[in-house]
């Protein structure tokens, strides 16, 4: 402390500002458990790129529910074994569940469906969310959302989880949580064996 300060508080008191004393809210706020924030790689068709941006700028960034681990840019290569290593060791390793942003040409994808593979392959959890772009088709009489074949799958037999796009973070988190623990309790359920694409559709 200078002299001066030492002078302005001998002459005229301690002149901060006293903290507020916290309320109860702010206390109740503080004591409240912190949802566990998760590891995520995010697997998407890039003609949706304004939505998955959106998606990870609100939900990663503004809202902090997750860390996220997904590719910033395409992999420039023509190596598609290359390509699909590269994604399963360096992007989808250390993660805990991939999501699946579900656009209406998504399903056709093949990276997409290789990602998935890669993610039940390392028995990691999976979320499909169909994004607010996305419309349903008529399928046997009945109006249904095309996503996927190899997440479908698992939705039907209990392994994987899909919702529509979250209202809120805590839609979003929960939704998380209730992927993860369909992985871990219906892993049995598990079906990674359809052939992986070899081409788009």
């Amino acid at each position: 402390m200078s002299s001066s300060e030492e002078i302005a508080r001998a002459l005229f008191g301690n002149t901060q500002q006293p903290r507020q004393p916290a309320t109860l809210a702010d206390l109740l706020r503080a004591a409240q458990p912190q949802p566990l924030k998760r590891k995520v790689f995010v697997s998407y068709h890039h003609q949706d790129q304004a939505w998955v941006d959106h998606f990870r700028t609100q939900f990663g960034g503004t809202f902090d529910v997750f860390d996220d681990c997904s590719l910033d840019k395409l992999i420039d290569s023509t190596d598609t074994a290359y390509v699909n290593r590269t994604i399963r060791e360096d992007y989808i390793t250390g993660t805990s569940i991939t999501i699946v942003l579900c656009g209406t040409e998504t399903w056709r994808r093949k990276y997409v469906d290789w990602e998935i593979h890669s993610t039940l392959d390392k028995n990691h959890a999976l979320l499909g969310v169909i994004l607010p772009n996305h419309t349903q088709v008529m399928r046997d009489g009945q109006f249904v959302w095309l996503v996927p074949d190899r997440l479908a799958t698992n939705v039907d037999t209990g392994y994987a989880h899909w919702v529509q796009w979250p209202q809120s973070p805590q839609a979003l988190n929960q939704a998380i949580n209730h992927a993860i623990h369909r992985s871990t309790t219906n892993s049995r359920v598990k079906n990674n064996s359809a052939q992986k694409m070899q081409r788009n559709h």
